[in-house]
């Protein structure tokens, strides 16, 4: 379970924030703190994963808490925060963005825009946990953590994920470079598909394409797969 720290100084409004908490899956409400000094024990005493964290309290701003959450006075424990607040101004934001905060969610919310955060923090949470601690992480690693599409990853919109294996497995398949009419004879396609397909592919560096000057009119383009 994923442990979380809610804190804001409105009673009713933690209560709210700890029900959305409870509601999705793998997660559980620790504490509840309504001030600046009750949030920093409480990450002291508790050591949660995560703490949903108001900018208006009490005794100290939430950035004033979310500074002292990554200074050495708390050395047990280093929570990842989400700012949860009705503060709006761009310096606020900022500053939570400079402080470390994961996102910023300005009040009022609904449900589902906290559940997806939670769900995006837990997706984090399982990759971090798969990476081997005393390894070097590659580059496709850190991409992941940080939300990075990887090139060539997905295919957009208008071209099917099916018909681009087929034109992928042909320029693997073929010695030297090939034209998108070759490609479109040897893939069952159109020319102007295959063209499409064989330009996704470059666009997203996973192939080449260089010109071929002939007689008249426009060169011929020519795609290998990257080697």
């Amino acid at each position: 379970m994923i442990k979380v720290l809610v804190v804001d100084d409105d009673f009713m409004v933690a209560k709210i924030h700890s029900g959305y908490v409870q509601r999705v899956a793998g997660f559980e409400v620790v504490a509840v703190a309504h001030s600046g000094a009750e949030a920093l024990r409480s990450v002291a005493d508790l050591r949660p994963d995560l703490v949903l964290l108001d900018i208006y309290l009490p005794d100290m701003d939430g950035l004033s808490v979310l500074r002292a959450l990554r200074t050495d006075d708390q050395p047990a424990a280093e929570p990842d925060v989400l700012v949860i607040s009705a503060a709006q101004d761009l310096d606020t934001v900022r500053g939570a963005v400079r402080g470390g905060a994961l996102h910023y969610l300005i009040m009022p919310f609904s449900f589902d825009a906290l559940r997806e955060q939670l769900e995006r923090f837990r997706e984090l949470h399982e990759r971090l946990s798969e990476l081997p601690g005393d390894a070097p992480a590659a580059q496709q690693d850190v991409d992941r953590l940080f939300g990075t599409p990887q090139r060539g990853a997905s295919t957009p919109k208008g071209l099917a994920s099916e018909t681009a294996a087929v034109v992928q497995r042909v320029l693997q398949g073929t010695e030297g470079d090939l034209s998108a009419s070759e490609c479109a004879q040897a893939a069952e396609l159109s020319r102007v598909s295959a063209r499409k397909y064989l330009e996704h592919f470059v666009a997203t560096g996973r192939a080449e394409v260089r010109l071929r000057h002939g007689g008249a009119g426009r060169p011929e383009r020519r795609y290998r797969w990257s080697r």
